[in-house]
């Protein structure tokens, strides 16, 4: 029995964590969850599970939450002091990563400080902290699994090879709601239009991101520190079925991928039970029916963002910090109908070329760009 607590549980990661979790009890039990401000959605699923702590993460609602719709076998906590608290528990096998953005990275180096495995559908985390997560883990002899689709694959793809076997791996795009449209085309592209992804059902900001292909750029950026690449080992194709979720090249010319139905409950799943496998509620592939598989390059000159993300995994450094907090920033004022679609990736450049590069930042300056690059972005016209 693994003893689970999920980081974000009312997000879309983690309701799908949440159901995963309902269809094992023989092999999983959740002990905790975090939710930043959606507390009534908080109190209905400690209701649906009784977990030991639950945790409001805003801690300005500390003295408006209703403490009865909550399980009275669940013990309430706010703030970061509990969402450390959980983390950091002994009694707590495995820390589900599911917040979106930087604000994730606390809770994941909390857990890995604790030599705790971490399921990680966070990829903001390596994005900003990339070199420091991994020796962090390391040194203290945590584990880091993959919860992302693209990440999970290519972690099942890898073992069938030794690292010095690899020649490449390949993350698949989805190619996101504008796949096929020139840049001139995005010009005048609206939040509706963004938020309407053809094969995912994922929380705004991710589902924006892939719109920009910004997504993409994280996860070569995640890709490289996670499994210890080189810039040219890291590619990218665009798969619209969402069926190949990424595969891996062999030097001997074997490629070896993972497929699926885009149901984000398979890799949860796979990260939880790791390294066993078990029955699974995700949807399978009918190979009874005909399907095609299309692949096709990315245009970067339409989706500018991927460049981005490749070039900020070859230096490193800061630049990661400043990318993803530029990125966050840049999203929300799209969404709030002050940034244009085509804006995004161009404040983030903005940011990114302006920015005081260090190539062995500390965590604490990693933390000072990010709100440096928040505020650029605001005054960004």
């Amino acid at each position: 029995m693994k003893r689970i607590a999920v980081l974000g549980s009312t997000g879309s990661i983690g309701t799908n964590c949440l159901q995963v979790l309902d269809a094992l009890p023989e092999r999983l039990s959740l002990l905790g969850i975090t939710a930043h401000r959606r507390w009534r959605e908080l109190a209905e699923q400690t209701q649906s599970f009784h977990p030991r702590w639950a945790v409001v993460t805003d801690e300005s609602l500390s003295h408006g939450v209703d403490r009865a719709a909550f399980s009275s076998k669940s013990e309430l906590l706010f703030g970061e002091s509990g969402t450390e608290r959980l983390c950091s528990a002994p009694e707590v096998d495995v820390v589900v990563s599911a917040i979106v953005g930087a604000a994730g990275l606390r809770g994941t180096w909390i857990a890995l400080e604790c030599g705790k495995t971490v399921a990680i559908a966070n990829k903001e985390t390596l994005v900003v902290a990339g070199p420091l997560v991994m020796e962090l883990a390391k040194r203290t002899n945590a584990t880091l699994l993959p919860v992302d689709s693209e990440h999970s694959a290519i972690f099942q793809a890898l073992q069938a090879g030794r690292a010095n076997e690899v020649k490449r791996i390949v993350l698949t795009s989805s190619g996101g709601p504008f796949r096929g449209r020139t840049l001139l085309q995005l010009q005048d592209v609206t939040p509706s239009e963004a938020l309407a992804h053809p094969t995912w059902n994922m929380g705004p900001k991710i589902t924006i991101d892939s719109a920009t292909m910004m997504n993409k750029a994280l996860e070569v950026i995640e890709a490289k520190w996670l499994f210890g690449l080189r810039d040219d080992q890291i590619e990218v194709v665009v798969h619209p079925q969402s069926v190949v979720h990424s595969f891996v090249e062999f030097v001997d010319g074997s490629v070896i991928a993972q497929l699926s139905p885009p149901d984000m409950r398979l890799p949860i799943q796979y990260a939880l039970t790791y390294p066993d496998r078990c029955e699974s509620i995700a949807a399978k592939l009918d190979w009874q029916k005909t399907f095609d598989l299309h692949f096709e390059p990315p245009d970067l000159d339409a989706f500018p963002a991927l460049r981005l993300g490749f070039e900020v995994a070859s230096r490193g450094g800061t630049c990661g910090a400043v990318l993803n907090a530029a990125n966050e920033a840049a999203v929300e004022r799209f969404l709030a109908g002050s940034l244009r679609f085509c804006d995004i990736p161009r404040a983030c450049r903005a940011v990114l070329d302006q920015h005081q590069f260090d190539a062995s930042p500390s965590l604490s300056e990693l933390l000072r760009l990010d709100r440096e690059a928040r505020q650029e972005i605001a005054r960004w016209t």
